[in-house]
């Protein structure tokens, strides 16, 4: 079964982007493993010359989508029980977890806004769920839903191929990742880490779990404290290694 995204967005011209290349770009055009439909909510303004906007309610700068625009264009698809998901920094961040469950479904409709946005009444009414990728004001929704549609596709199933790469990725396990070297072995300097040429598997995995965990801990405190709860929870107690004491 083809894992179906559809995007709804006043510039189509913007898609596929990084969607089209690489591993993400061959299982869709190639393997057809995901489909994507890139919908010009501009077909549905009802006026000649294409209008889609217009002044916020109560006063204020720029303009907003209107939602029976909005609406018709929704209202164009095949929706199939796919989630439907409204990119806007004041949405619920986007994780991992969200990601693999969507995945695990049958494929998004993802819409774009422009401007100071989308009016509200249309999220609500067709149930859309509003999913930031940061703490940063984009221009528009297309580069945001680039993100969401990537980090979905590449789990969804037969995509990446070998579920195995994906197992020590950043927030798989509430950790980040551990850093990635190869050839040559010197570089500028600097030196592939001794361990890793070591052919010692066991000591090659407690110093990537090191790295992990003193990255999460420098980088991320917030997933650092939910890492200490979880283990906590487990009756478990942090790891202590020679090169990260904590407890």
């Amino acid at each position: 079964m083809s894992f179906d995204v559809s995007i709804l967005t006043m510039a189509p011209d913007a898609f596929p982007g990084p969607l089209g290349v690489s591993i993400i770009g061959s299982a869709w055009r190639e393997a057809g493993l995901w489909r994507l439909e890139v919908v010009d909510i501009r077909a549905f303004s009802g006026h000649k010359r294409g209008f889609l906007d217009d002044t916020p309610a109560g006063g204020g700068p720029g303009q907003v989508l209107r939602a029976d625009v909005i609406g018709r264009a929704v209202d164009s698809l095949t929706l199939s029980d796919r989630p439907k998901i409204y990119m806007s920094a004041r949405g619920r961040p986007l994780t991992q977890d969200r990601v693999k469950g969507w995945a695990k479904g049958p494929g998004l409709i993802v819409l774009c806004g422009r401007f100071e946005g989308v009016d509200q009444r249309v999220i609500e009414a067709r149930g859309f769920e509003e999913v930031s990728v940061g703490d940063a004001v984009l221009a528009g929704g297309e580069a945001a839903a680039m993100v969401a549609v990537e980090a979905t596709v590449r789990l969804a199933p037969g995509v990446l191929g070998n579920a195995a790469s994906t197992e020590a990725e950043s927030f798989e396990d509430g950790l980040l990742e551990y850093p990635h070297y190869t050839r040559p072995a010197v570089f500028e300097g600097l030196e592939i880490p001794e361990v890793l040429r070591s052919g010692h598997h066991g000591e090659i995995a407690k110093w990537r779990l090191s790295q992990r965990e003193a990255t999460t801990r420098e980088r991320r405190p917030d997933l650092w404290a939910r890492h200490l709860a979880n283990l906590q929870a487990k009756g478990e107690k942090p790891r202590r290694s020679d090169t990260d004491e904590y407890d």
